[in-house]
């Protein structure tokens, strides 16, 4: 099956859940962006990683890099292998012994481990295309924001919205203004609501 290589271009923090992020994985030959929601912990492994930042004490992914590299299991590659209601399955593919070994992860916790490794980081092209957001034009800031901050939503941030009235032209709209102003989480929930829609 086609993969298509994916690498991470920043970490952002949602507004419609208090506490949760996104961590947008960009084609490395390619306009295509993949928001990820995760959450706190998560963010702060992979941007600890990112910003080769060295905790007083290991983190739970360092842990398991060291306890990876002690008895010789290396990590090769990250493969995004499914899609299924909004959550993306992962698998780590590491080599023992000669033997290459696949092992089921959560998709946040393979990404920690791939920007420790420096691994290359997949997803199967059919999800892709599927799930992936075409950024029709760069936004003028593409720093990622420090996840140590707290960021206070407004209450029209955090309201709810029922997308199922718009129609698919006017999500596709609201889509890539969410892309511009950097709002990963509500792009991906948008997404995932005309996927929803496809697949009737």
């Amino acid at each position: 099956m086609k993969k298509v290589e994916l690498e991470v271009i920043n970490i952002t923090q949602g507004f419609t859940q208090h506490h949760s992020y996104a961590v947008v994985l960009g084609e490395v030959k390619g306009k295509r962006r993949l928001p990820i929601v995760i959450g706190a912990a998560e963010a702060q492994a992979i941007a600890v990683s990112l910003e080769n930042m060295t905790p007083a004490r290991p983190l739970t992914h360092d842990l398991l890099k060291s306890m990876m590299d002690t008895f010789h299991v290396h990590l090769s590659e990250v493969v995004i292998t499914n899609l299924m209601d909004g959550i993306f399955y992962s698998k780590l593919v590491c080599i023992f012994n000669g033997e290459e070994y696949e092992i089921d992860s959560r998709t946040s916790d393979a990404i920690a481990l791939a920007v420790r490794y420096g691994c290359p980081l997949y997803i199967y092209g059919d999800i892709f295309d599927t799930s992936g957001i075409v950024l029709m034009e760069e936004p003028e800031s593409n720093e990622s924001i420090d996840i140590y901050a707290t960021i206070q939503p407004t209450k029209a941030e955090i309201e709810k919205t029922d997308y199922s009235v718009y129609t698919n032209k006017e999500l596709e709209k609201i889509m890539q203004e969410a892309l511009m102003n950097e709002d990963y989480e509500k792009a991906a929930t948008i997404r995932d609501e005309l996927n929803k829609r496809e697949n009737k």
